[in-house]
């Protein structure tokens, strides 16, 4: 009776694969762009930008060459003028001269930030207070937006009743030099932007929060949530003011166009800093744990595949182990197949195991987010609370870190 109990667990495992598997594949196939509108408003596109991204650049280059119907004016904002990529912003600029009355582009020093607010966040409300245009979008630097990405983003929010902001979901697209680049994008394009894709297709094209890579807002809803600086003390800024944007009584509205985030070199070691990082970004920044659960799904799924396949085989149940051996496997095929469908780069022979890494690392990474209380990110480092919110404040730089 035993064995027939784990052969027909083993067997239901992978048929929820499957499922999965069918449900997140239907969500991110290629959509239909939104419809044009009759006068494209103007846009003030804001780049917060820390560090120097693999790629920096040509993301700089991409944002500037945009084919948006309407005025854009572009604003690269740095903490201070010592940056890395602060030269290359220049370049950029140089190489895209403005336009009168058509583009423009600039570049604001913004100081560090105060207690209580991330980088990224103390950036991107500098860069509102110098915003000149009638919508006000937000782009990270690792992002490489394609000419079109602007005009989709802008009729997605203006082509739904009641929108307050849109943005676009992301995928990786760069082929991975790397184990690590290959985790990073089996993570993203395997798990977090399917997820999300599913998720949004079942609330008609709508989130209760924001993923902040690309996104553009009415100025009405900023000033509706109580301004940027209502995400102080928030280390997932973007989907906290996500959901004071719904809860202002505006909606989220994800864009049908993919942007591509770049990303090459990931040492396994700047990997695994990764992965802790999204785990902590969970634990506040998602406002449910239903959100949560449905990326973990793949998670327990392959966990409970490998402990039936340990406990098949101490019992000598060989058909049952042979199912559950075949489970984390299903999971490893999902992410890859998901990966492809996004227009993520070839895997190689290693790096196509990556995903199953990822999966037998993942209590390890949770257990370690939630037992050190404390992030790096984008050359600061933050101490949180129990919640994961930022503790007092604190946002130091890295390398004066003690």
């Amino acid at each position: 009776m035993l064995p027939l109990v784990s052969l027909s667990l083993g067997l239901l495992l992978l048929v929820s694969v499957l499922y999965y598997h069918t449900v997140w594949s239907n969500a991110v196939r290629p959509k239909e762009p939104p419809k044009a509108i009759p006068k494209y408003p103007s846009v003030t596109v804001i780049h917060p930008i820390k560090g120097l991204d693999f790629g920096g650049s040509e993301n700089m280059k991409a944002a500037l060459e945009t084919t948006y119907p309407g005025a854009v004016e572009t604003i690269f904002v740095f903490d201070n003028v010592s940056e890395p990529a602060l030269p290359l912003a220049k370049a950029a600029i140089a190489a895209h001269p403005d336009v009168p009355g058509s583009r423009s582009a600039r570049i604001l020093i913004c100081g560090e930030p105060p207690v209580g607010r991330t980088g990224k966040l103390n950036a991107m409300g500098a860069g509102l207070e110098k915003a000149k245009h009638q919508l006000i979008a937000f782009c990270d630097s690792d992002v490489r937006v394609a000419p079109e990405s602007l005009q989709h983003l802008v009729e997605a929010l203006a082509g739904r009743p009641g929108a307050g902001a849109a943005f676009a979901p992301v995928a990786v697209t760069h082929p991975p030099a790397t184990l690590g680049d290959a985790g990073y994008a089996l993570m993203l394009n395997g798990l977090y932007s399917p997820v999300i894709a599913s998720i949004a297709e079942r609330n008609g094209g709508e989130m209760p929060f924001i993923m902040g890579q690309f996104m553009v807002f009415k100025r009405e809803t900023i000033d509706a949530i109580g301004g940027l600086e209502s995400a102080d003390g928030q280390l997932v800024d973007d989907m906290y003011i996500g959901a004071r944007v719904r809860a202002a009584g505006y909606r989220n509205v994800v864009a049908p166009n993919t942007v591509s985030i770049i990303q090459e070199g990931l040492s396994l070691r700047e990997f695994w800093g990764v992965y802790v990082r999204w785990i902590t970004f969970s634990r506040s920044g998602l406002p449910a744990w239903g959100f949560r659960m449905h990326a973990a799904v793949p998670v327990i799924v392959s966990w409970v595949g490998i402990a039936g396949l340990i406990i098949s085989l101490v019992f000598g149940w060989w058909l049952a182990a042979v199912a559950h051996a075949a489970v984390p496997l299903a999971v490893t095929w999902n992410y890859d197949s998901l990966h492809g469908a996004l227009g993520g780069g070839r895997l190689g022979p290693i790096n196509r195991w990556a995903s199953l890494f990822v999966l037998v690392l993942a209590p390890v990474v949770a257990a370690s987010a939630y037992m050190h209380n404390e992030v790096y990110w984008r050359g600061n480092s933050y101490s949180l609370d129990s919640s994961g919110r930022l503790k007092s404040g604190d946002a130091i730089p890295a390398d004066q870190k003690r």
